[in-house]
C-alpha cells in the first residue's frame, strides 16, 4: 500500500522520541552533551559520504581514475536555492511554527524546544533516503527504503531526544507532510523524475544539507539550513533543463 513507509517512519520518530525523553532525564548533562556531539559527527559523515558518492565517480574508460560530476549543478542549486530561501525566510517560519508548538504543548520554559524541533526535522527530512524512499513507495509501492530509514531515524531520534528534549517528537509533522506529499505526487511526477539525473541530483544536494545540519549540531548554528531547502527544487529544475539541452 503506497504510504505505508511514511506511516512506519512517523511511528518510529514518535517512539524514538518518547524513549529518548524518558531515559534522557536519567543521563548526566556531560554525557548528554557528548551524545549530542557524537550524533552530530555521525550526521556529518552520513551527509558527507552521500555527497561525495554523488560527486565522485570512478571512470571506466580512463584507467579507473576518479572524476567529479555534478559540481556546477550543486553550486548553482545551493546558491540560487539559498537566495530564494533567505528572501522567503523559511527558517523564520519554521522557528515560528516551533514556537507555536511550544505554546500549545505548554513548554514555554523549555528554551531548547524550537531548536530540537527544527534540527531533528531537518536531519530526518532532507536526506536522500527521504526523497528516494518516498518516490519508490509511491511509484512502485516499495517501502523498503523508508523502512530502513525508519530504523535509522528511530536510533538518531533517541539520542537527540535524550539530549534536546521533547521538541524532537514533533519532527513527525514535517516528515509526514514531506514524505506523504512526495509519495502521493510521485505517480503524477514520474515523467519528470525519470528524466536524466533528477533523483541523483536531488540526493546530492540533500546530502550537502545534511552535512550542514551536522555542523550546526556539533559547533552551534553556523548555517540557516531551513533557508537552503529550495536548493532541492533548483536541483530538479537544473536537471530537467540539462535533459532537454
Amino acid at each position: 500500500m503506497p504510504g505505508i513507509g511514511t506511516v512506519v517512519n512517523v511511528i518510529a520518530v514518535i517512539a524514538g522520541s518518547i524513549i529518548g525523553i524518558l531515559f534522557g532525564k536519567k543521563i548526566k548533562l556531560e554525557i548528554r552533551d557528548s551524545l549530542m556531539k557524537t550524533a552530530g559527527i555521525a550526521v556529518i559523515f552520513i551527509g558527507g559520504a552521500g555527497a561525495f558518492s554523488g560527486l565522485l565517480k570512478v571512470s571506466t574508460g580512463n584507467g579507473g581514475t576518479l572524476e567529479t560530476y555534478g559540481t556546477l549543478m550543486m553550486i548553482i542549486s545551493l546558491i540560487v536555492g539559498t537566495l530564494a530561501g533567505e528572501l522567503i525566510k523559511i527558517e523564520n517560519k519554521l522557528d515560528r511554527f516551533g514556537e507555536w508548538l511550544k505554546i500549545k504543548c505548554h513548554a514555554t520554559e523549555d528554551g531548547g524546544f524550537v531548536g530540537a524541533f527544527v534540527n531533528t526535522s531537518l536531519i530526518i527530512c532532507v536526506g536522500a533516503m527521504a526523497v528516494v524512499g518516498a518516490i519508490e513507495d509511491g511509484i512502485g509501492g516499495n517501502p523498503a527504503t523508508l523502512f530502513a530509514k525508519a530504523l535509522l531515524d528511530f536510533l538518531i531520534v533517541i539520542i537527540m531526544a535524550s539530549t534536546l528534549g521533547k521538541g524532537c517528537i514533533f519532527a513527525f509533522i514535517p516528515i509526514a507532510i514531506l514524505q506523504g506529499s512526495i509519495t502521493a505526487l510521485s505517480r503524477f511526477a514520474e515523467p519528470v523524475l525519470s528524466m536524466g539525473t533528477v533523483i541523483s541530483d536531488m540526493s546530492l544536494v540533500g546530502n550537502v544539507l545534511i552535512f550542514a545540519v551536522g555542523i550546526n549540531i556539533c559547533f552551534g548554528k553556523k548555517f540557516r539550513v531551513g533557508n537552503m531547502l529550495p536548493s532541492l527544487i533548483v536541483a530538479i529544475i537544473y536537471s530537467v533543463i540539462q535533459y532537454y539541452l
